[in-house]
């Protein structure tokens, strides 16, 4: 069975380019983002790995962990993450799991026959500090992922994890959330000291709370 929102990551133990994990472990009380790649050596993954890295720092700001993997084995990745740095020009700051048995891929349901009997699609999972599954998303090995897009929605699992809000389609980091039906009006004032707006009865807005 596929994994879904709210399930537990499964844990695994696994060597990496930094090591050997155990990934329970190793996430502690962060966010998590594991990611997969269709194979090293590939264009698109070049692409998105050095993005990645590049990234560190704001992956950092919102205390996420980030690790990669494919089902290319320790050796590969390290012949294959020079030439990362030497096309983006950054180096690959984070663990890639080397999963040649394919145990991590198996576990996260990453490999899809229809799309090929050996290698991973580009699989994203965001996982909370209470190892659940709070986003999962799935690319054709053909288009590369967008990393703003992931960090935006990193921000609004942080955001509506700690506040009783939403956010709206298109929603950017300090713009307006709107505020869950769950919080009756009578609770409004106290919840929300900036102030709400009726849009209509049934939808709410106030500005971001946590700025």
């Amino acid at each position: 069975m596929s994994l879904r929102l709210g399930d537990i990551a499964p844990d695994f133990e696994a060597d990496t380019t930094q090591g050997r994990v155990r990934f329970h472990e190793w996430l502690g009380t962060s966010w998590g983002m594991l990611f997969s790649h269709p194979a090293d050596f590939t264009p698109v993954c070049t692409t998105e790995l050095g993005r990645t890295a590049l990234l560190k720092d704001e992956f950092g700001q919102r205390n996420v962990k980030v690790i990669a993997v494919s089902v290319d084995d320790l050796d590969s990745h390290n012949r294959w993450t020079p030439d990362i740095k030497d096309v983006t020009g950054s180096e690959v700051n984070f663990p890639i799991i080397a999963d040649a048995d394919r145990t991590v891929a198996t576990l996260y349901d990453m490999i899809h026959p229809n799309a090929s009997e050996k290698a991973t699609v580009r699989s994203v999972f965001v996982i909370g500090p209470d190892k659940k599954i709070k986003l999962t998303l799935t690319y054709p090995a053909s288009t590369g992922r967008n990393f703003n897009e992931l960090l935006r929605v990193i921000d609004s699992l942080q955001l509506t994890a700690d506040y009783q809000v939403a956010t709206p389609a298109d929603w950017q980091d300090g713009e307006d959330v709107i505020v869950t039906p769950a919080v009756a009006n009578d609770q409004l004032d106290a919840k929300f000291p900036k102030g709400v707006t009726f849009v209509k009865p049934y939808l709410r807005t106030t500005p971001q709370p946590n700025k």
